[in-house]
């Protein structure tokens, strides 16, 4: 069995990420995977928030958003409609982008489909707070 796995994650536009870690961590719609080398081989769909990666003891963050996970004995692919490094993130953006998503969501009146929308734009802008100041409170 391998002792390290490879990691990709790519979006639409670009490819995030591809290297060799020891474990991955993502959020997935059934709770958070840890997968290590010689995983069972699974497909889950992606939830909103913060992927982790640990590499020779240090740990990498990417905010993802959307798309599936595919996992092989020694692969991880990521298929994200978002993916963004810490620094990319404009957390100035991301707490506009929270308060709006907020304050629509409290006087909400609209579909159940559009509802969820709303909502989702809410979690992007959550996670992507939290990845940008893992150590500021706000929220």
């Amino acid at each position: 069995m391998a002792e390290q796995i490879t990691l990709e994650v790519v979006t639409p536009e670009r490819r995030v990420l591809a290297e060799t870690v020891d474990a991955v961590y993502l959020p997935s719609m059934s709770g958070e995977l840890g997968i290590l080398p010689g995983h069972t081989p699974l497909i889950s769909q992606l939830q909103t928030g913060v992927l982790s990666y640990t590499k020779g003891g240090a740990t990498t963050r990417l905010h993802v958003s959307g798309g599936f996970v595919e996992v092989n004995e020694d692969r991880v692919s990521v298929l994200a409609e978002v993916a963004e490094h810490p620094e990319e993130i404009d957390a100035a953006r991301a707490r506009l982008a929270r308060d709006e998503a907020e304050k629509t969501l409290s006087a909400w009146s609209g579909s159940e489909e559009d509802f969820e929308v709303e909502r989702a734009r809410l979690e992007r802008s959550l996670a992507r707070l939290q990845l940008a100041s893992p150590s500021s409170s706000d929220r």
